[in-house]
């Protein structure tokens, strides 16, 4: 709910991109060797395809260590 709340978006849909507030972005360090990832473009189902650097320089996001295998 919190979640929803925060980002206008409903679970499942939650986007970094077009947010009613500004929140921090981290991307895992290891989409960065992509030239292409899929994100929520806002709503359940739909994905958009981007640069992982643009996404980056767009949100003035950070990438690091997140993700764990």
């Amino acid at each position: 709910k919190v979640a929803m709340r925060e980002s206008g978006y409903v679970v499942g849909g939650i986007s970094p991109l077009g947010q009613r507030t500004h929140h921090r972005t981290v991307l895992d360090e290891s989409a960065l060797q992509f030239d292409e990832i899929l994100l929520s473009g806002g709503k359940r189902g739909f994905s958009v395809g981007v640069n992982p650097h643009d996404l980056l320089k767009v949100l003035n996001a950070v990438a690091g260590p997140i993700g764990t295998w």
